[in-house]
């Protein structure tokens, strides 16, 4: 559990939800979980179009609020625990590489060796 599936950078002024639905392509999962800030209409519609259930909590701006599973959304720091193992890797943490096709191949190179773990 909170291991890499898929991996997807993009440039660094670009907000992560704005690959989200590209992330999620193709991918089976009984529920996909994400903060608020993946909070979208498109992205809750892809999930269940894909057969998953959206577990994101409603953004405050929502007139209509929609019902979260928080028991099940605090499995979601499995994802950060991932980022922080990520992050033992000096070379992924402090970003040497200026090119994104070579921090890339880092970071899948870090991303095995947690799987290997």
């Amino acid at each position: 559990m909170g291991l890499p599936v898929r991996l997807i950078a993009g440039p660094g002024q670009q907000n992560d939800a704005a690959r989200a639905e590209e992330l999620i392509e193709g991918l089976k999962a009984d529920s996909v979980l994400g903060d608020k800030g993946y909070d979208s209409d498109p992205l809750r519609q892809k999930i269940k179009d894909q057969g998953g259930e959206p577990v994101i909590p409603p953004r405050k701006h929502r007139k209509i609020p929609i019902d979260c599973d928080y028991a099940l959304y605090k499995e979601r720091n499995a994802v950060e625990r991932f980022f922080n193992k990520l992050k033992h890797f000096r070379r992924v943490a402090t970003r040497y590489d200026k090119l994104l096709a070579n921090f890339m191949g880092f970071v899948k190179l870090a991303s095995i060796a947690i799987w290997l773990r």
